[in-house]
């Protein structure tokens, strides 16, 4: 799954450059002194220069700075934000402050911005570019499927072309997107061939399942990847090829067989047993890292599609786990939360104490490199902590969330 290994793979700026990596302090070990605090009112006012700093703080090395900066802009006036950030998107020198900019503004719900993504698709910026694409995946508007089409034959960037690709996939309706994805799945570099199986499967596209059969029946690194995906579009028809599989593959694709026929809707508890077996084994068994990841992957894509005791397995196992266990647990449950973000916040607030599980996500959003979903999923929760009543149980939840992922 591109959410939890794929997406590890850094990328540079095309303009001015920055890694995150490189920014002293982390999520999980800032200082008391910049905890954010709770959630106490709608907007917090800011002069001119108090938001010109803050945009440009979104740059800083010092991470406590960046994410400080961060939720000062967040918590201000739409009215005085949107120009802005649009001014910094257009006119920064730094690049990743343009792209940080950029990702903030995807979440204040503007009319401006669909023209800012637009024009971002074209951007120099390769960071810019993969979230101007990224956005029309949930915003739809298939008066772009042309130009994005056309961009793909040159798009060569590990940090854009995904993107690009993940975001035709949500366009499979039409013929031409359907004809362009099909394709690469069977030819292309493994990495990004991986993310096209990916997002085919999450969307259900029928049309590439004879593709997507033929891959699963090939030993190698795209096996896994396309036997989620024939799970996710659900064809029972595809049940005699994973039977098969059972009996041939590799130990450590077992479990993503297991949860692919679960997906289809046969003999779910059982195959979920298995994988839950599979996991406990490959964590207090030295040397089965492939079986760890097969098996957390396969928990994913079962909690993507809804299934809550997938995500409470990873959230059980996850909260008191240790490496290397704890950070394939850890990217599982991130996929589930950025993927699916409502069934997996009915799942966290039925926990007794959500706060391991809440560090494990907070310890993915580190590894991930998912800004614009992350943002999405701030979005989220933050809409959610204000419809909620105060002092209910769905307000502390989300309040926890925010403070401890310091959004």
């Amino acid at each position: 799954m591109r959410a939890v290994v794929a997406l590890l793979a850094a990328a540079a700026l095309s303009s001015t450059t920055f890694s995150a990596s490189q920014a002293t302090g982390s999520r999980g070990a800032t200082p008391s002194s910049a905890q954010p605090r709770a959630e106490t009112q709608r907007e917090t006012a800011l002069t001119p220069e108090q938001l010109k700093t803050a945009i440009d703080n979104l740059g800083k090395v010092d991470y406590a700075v960046r994410a400080a900066a961060a939720r000062s802009i967040r918590r201000a006036p739409v009215a005085t934000v949107v120009p802005a950030l649009i001014d910094a998107i257009a006119k920064n020198p730094d690049g990743y402050v343009q792209f940080r900019a950029l990702v903030i503004l995807s979440g204040l719900n503007d009319n401006r911005t669909h023209d800012v993504m637009v024009q971002a698709m074209s951007a120099k910026n390769d960071r810019l570019r993969a979230i101007g694409y990224a956005y029309f995946e949930h915003t739809p508007d298939p008066l772009l499927v042309p130009r994005m089409l056309a961009a793909l034959p040159a798009e060569s960037s590990e940090t854009v072309r995904p993107a690009l690709t993940r975001t035709l996939a949500a366009y499979g309706t039409d013929a031409a997107v359907r004809e362009a994805l099909n394709g690469l799945v069977i030819k292309g570099q493994d990495y990004f061939r991986s993310a096209v199986i990916e997002a085919i499967g999450d969307y259900r596209g029928v049309y590439a399942l004879p593709s997507l059969l033929q891959v699963a029946k090939q030993d190698g690194p795209l096996q896994d990847d396309a036997v989620l995906a024939i799970g996710k579009i659900g064809d029972k028809k595809s049940v005699d090829t994973l039977a098969a599989l059972q009996r041939s593959a590799k130990r450590a694709s077992q479990p993503t067989i297991a949860a692919a026929i679960c997906l289809l809707g046969i003999n779910c508890s059982s195959h979920q047993g298995y994988i839950e077996q599979a996991l406990k084994f490959s964590m207090e068994t030295d040397g089965y890292r492939d079986l760890l990841r097969s098996s957390t992957a396969g928990l994913a894509a079962l909690g993507i599609a809804g299934n809550t005791d997938a995500i409470t397995q990873l959230m059980d196992y996850g909260g008191p786990s240790r490496d290397p266990a704890r950070a394939a647990i850890a990217l599982a449950l991130g996929a589930v939360a950025l993927r699916n973000t409502p069934v997996f916040l009915k799942v966290l607030q039925a926990r007794p104490d959500p706060k391991p599980a809440i560090l494990l996500l907070g310890e993915a959003f580190d590894m991930l490199e998912e800004d614009l979903d992350e943002e999405r999923f701030y979005v989220t929760v933050r809409r959610g902590y204000w419809a909620a009543p105060e002092n209910s149980p769905a307000r502390k939840l989300a309040e926890t969330l925010i403070q401890t992922l310091e959004f």
